[in-house]
């Protein structure tokens, strides 16, 4: 099991392009779009966790959960499904969160990172990880548990980062601790 915080923005490496050919592919994908046309530049978000098999997350809020390895086709969209409402503050965009969260690869099955086994919960701003994060815990409450389903366009995309496979869909169990 990996030891740091996978979820983190700049883990990603990725290869430099020259200006002019930034430029050129910019212009040339920029009338390009996968989702019947829109253009907002976001990747959708699914909260309607009915839509897709959600993996089976077994374990009390506040406890180490485990997450039964899913099989078939990862979701292509964001999705979200709080498995506990909290009753406390809710996160916000621009939050810092404490968190205990768990991390395993879809395709993969294995376990990349877990705050428990570090025997401490994390704390950072939602500025500060991948755009899954950012998009996935607005609106959580503290003492509540959720399950992202990240897309590798939310993660860490085509190359991955770490023991983050290429093209890996992540699932994340996050328990929310705090809220600033």
């Amino acid at each position: 099991m990996a030891k740091g915080r996978f979820f983190l923005k700049g883990a990603v490496h990725t290869k430099h392009l020259t200006g002019a050919a930034l430029i050129l592919l910019t212009l040339t994908l920029s009338g390009c779009t996968t989702d019947g046309g829109i253009t907002t530049g976001k990747v959708h978000v699914n909260s309607q966790p009915n839509s897709i098999q959600f993996p089976e997350v077994t374990g009390a809020v506040g406890g180490t959960p485990t997450i039964i390895q899913p099989t078939g086709t990862p979701p292509e969209t964001l999705e979200i499904k709080d498995l506990t409402v909290g009753q406390g503050a809710t996160v916000q965009q621009n939050s810092t969160v404490t968190v205990h969260y768990l991390l395993m690869g879809w395709k993969s099955g294995k376990i990349i990172d877990s705050s428990w086994s570090r025997g401490a919960p994390a704390t950072f701003g939602l500025d500060q990880v991948i755009p899954g994060w950012q998009q996935g815990m607005p609106g959580m409450k503290v003492g509540g548990r959720r399950e992202l389903l990240i897309p590798p366009a939310l993660g860490y995309g085509d190359v991955g980062s770490g023991p983050v496979g290429p093209k890996e869909t992540l699932i994340f169990v996050v328990d929310l601790i705090a809220v600033k």
